[in-house]
């Protein structure tokens, strides 16, 4: 069964061009509920750590790099479907090969800085919600 909850992060890139209103208000108006929001910063070691998984990659250093190069803004999602519904709304991870109208296509510079991260399953999403939000700061 799909699960209600998503966590998705308003990247340094976009955050410095003063986009996360427009991307907050783009996710509300496709349905879905901020149960959780924060604006911070990461370290270089807080992004190694949240993008773990992709340790052996080769664009992991770029990645951590850009990732703690300024602010970002984490939220945890909830509606039906959650994970599925954003991917969808987020649109593909190259900005060029997205569709018209999702976020990546509207906000997007390139493959890298590409707008916002979404969570690929269910749970990933609980993990890198938690990463961010103790159960207290959930609504």
């Amino acid at each position: 069964m799909a699960g209600k909850r998503t966590f998705t992060m308003i990247k340094p890139s976009t955050v410095k061009g003063r986009l996360e209103g427009k991307i907050l208000s783009h996710i509300q108006e496709s349905g879905f509920h901020i149960v959780a929001l924060k604006k911070t910063q990461l370290s270089k070691e807080q992004a190694g750590k949240f993008y773990e998984v992709h340790k052996e990659r080769p664009f992991y250093a770029d990645l951590v790099e850009f990732m703690s190069s300024g602010p970002i803004v984490a939220a945890i999602l909830e509606k039906p479907n959650a994970v599925e519904e954003f991917r969808t709304l987020i649109g593909a991870t190259d900005p060029a090969k997205a569709e018209p109208g999702t976020i990546r296509k509207l906000y997007g510079i390139s493959m890298s800085e590409n707008a916002v991260h979404g969570s690929d399953s269910d749970e990933n999403a609980a993990i890198e919600g938690s990463f961010f939000f103790s159960g207290t700061e959930q609504f």
